[in-house]
């Protein structure tokens, strides 16, 4: 094996040996994440035999009221003197009855049967539904007129049933809660011990408890407005979710994993893999020169600003920092304006110097150049915040490491590879992972800009040259297209690649591995 000097190389040669070694060793950590991924999941699963194993423990060792309390919560709370909160338990028992039978089970019982609509006169069946009947028409008496049926919504269905489910999970951990209170008070009693009454719990949650009753209301919301509808998009990916199955009118059906294969049948030349392929590949590139023009342009501005001599220092920052005060949507249709082939301020300022009548499609004509225009439109408006990230960081650097640099003859150059941006990238290595993560769904700089656009090619499956996957997923559900499920398949892939690299990324630096190492 050829041994490397790692000190002679050169910035450029250091790069690539970083970038060798990185998918040298990607087979490698792509298995130690996975094998963490399986130790998680057995001790996930672990726990749950633990907790279990309490649970039938609690029902032996407990006497005749902790064992009616499995069956009808709060008893052995009632009975031993705490009748509040056993009130309560009863009261979330019953109510949970209530939800069910007045509401959640007209739902989640059409989770998964088999439905049927009528065309022509004929009853056609539609296994694996979500409701049994789609929207019919039948003939009227007079033969003429047309009589619109009962039919279930499979929208409301599936909404409903998630949210029947979550409250299923809320409330058996409430029951867990009951049989461990339910012995807890039993063993009190048996000890003679103190049984607290129910103004001294409630004034635990204010003291030793004060971080659940802090935590409560950030975890409800999350639960309502992050989870549950995380849930219900994610099971929109394993139906047939699209514009010719609508609801209220029409039912849609359970599809299994046919909405992935759709994304990844390359072989059978489906257009939606060929897209898929091409825009996953468009995103990447886009990612990573986004990322990494932003990041270097930006480190470079700052040191400009803040190297010795530079006069007016406070007024370039003030300008960089009111580019950032204004919103992107607006920098960026002003941009589109500015761009734009009919009426273009650029266009009419070339016309002006060259004599040049016929206007450039800058956004909309060639592929390339449209996607050349987007990442240059992106450094120009992502420039400013990493000027405002790294200036802090740049001021931070210890001047003697520089000072003795200068002493052994170090240039600027060399200054900048051997100590300015080893310290940068340690620091803001967790800053340009969420950057580049944020990159890949940028949806913003491309959809104010281009659109997507140019729409050209005709092999895309309802997407153009500049869409990447978010743009496109987009696309799917606002266009005419309306194909919910493959939208929704395409949000479950972007979320695993960009989970899978985020954290092998982040295990691989310095920022993670060492510390201590700038401390």
């Amino acid at each position: 094996m050829r041994y490397i000097d790692y000190m002679q190389l050169n910035p450029f040669q250091k790069f690539g040996y970083h970038f060798a070694n990185f998918f040298k060793k990607l087979p490698s950590n792509l298995a130690r994440f996975f094998k963490f991924l399986g130790r998680a999941i057995v001790r996930f699963f672990v726990a749950i035999g633990k907790g279990f194993a309490g649970y039938g423990k609690r029902f032996v060792k407990g006497d005749i009221f902790v064992k009616l309390s499995y069956l009808i919560f709060g008893v052995s709370n009632i009975v031993r003197g705490q009748i509040i909160k056993g009130c309560l338990f009863i009261l979330v028992e019953v109510g949970y009855i209530l939800f069910m039978i007045n509401f959640a089970w007209q739902y989640i019982s059409k989770i998964n049967v088999t439905g049927y609509k009528i065309e022509n006169g004929q009853q056609i069946d539609l296994p694996n539904s979500l409701g049994y009947v789609a929207k019919t028409e039948t003939l009227s008496a007079d033969g003429f007129s047309y009589v619109p049926e009962f039919h279930d919504d499979s929208m409301l269905i599936l909404l409903y049933s998630v949210l029947t489910i979550v409250i299923t999970v809320i409330v058996f951990a409430i029951y867990i809660a009951n049989t461990k209170s339910a012995y807890k008070v039993y063993e009190a009693k048996k000890n003679g011990e103190a049984i607290p009454g129910f103004k001294a719990e409630i004034k635990s949650f204010l003291d030793e408890k004060f971080h659940i009753t802090l935590m409560s209301i950030p975890c409800l919301l999350i639960g309502c407005f992050t989870v549950l509808p995380l849930i219900f998009m994610i099971l929109i990916a394993f139906t047939t979710y699209d514009k010719s199955h609508l609801p209220p009118g029409n039912l849609f059906q359970w599809a299994g994993l046919s909405n992935f294969g759709e994304l990844v049948n390359f072989a059978g030349g489906e257009a939606k893999a060929h897209t898929f392929l091409e825009l996953a590949e468009w995103t990447v590139v886009w990612a990573i020169l986004a990322t990494f023009s932003n990041y270097i342009c930006g480190m470079i501005v700052a040191l400009m600003i803040n190297k010795k001599g530079i006069k007016l220092k406070a007024l370039w920052r003030t300008l960089f920092v009111v580019v950032v005060a204004v919103p992107q949507f607006v920098s960026l249709l002003l941009m589109a304006q500015i761009l734009a082939e009919n009426g273009g301020a650029l266009n009419q300022l070339i016309e002006l110097i060259t004599g040049n009548k016929e206007p450039i499609n800058f956004l909309g004509g060639n592929w390339f150049t449209a996607r050349v225009v987007v990442v240059i439109v992106n450094i120009w408006v992502g420039i400013p915040y990493t000027i405002l990230i790294t200036s802090g960081i740049l001021m931070n650097i210890p001047a003697d490491l520089y000072e003795s640099a200068t002493i052994d003859g170090a240039g600027p150059v060399k200054s900048f590879t051997k100590i300015t941006l080893p310290y940068m990238l340690f620091v803001t290595t967790p800053y340009l992972i969420t950057t580049f993560i944020g990159n890949i769904n940028n949806f913003n700089v491309i959809y104010l800009l281009t659109g997507g656009g140019p729409f050209t090619n005709p092999d895309y499956y309802n997407a153009g040259y500049t869409d990447i996957l978010v743009t496109w997923l987009f696309n799917l559900t606002m266009g005419e297209k309306q194909d919910y499920k493959l939208a929704a398949a395409i949000g479950i892939l972007v979320f695993i690649v960009c989970a899978t690299l985020s954290l092998i990324t982040f295990n691989m630096t310095k920022s993670a591995k060492d510390e201590e190492a700038f401390s």
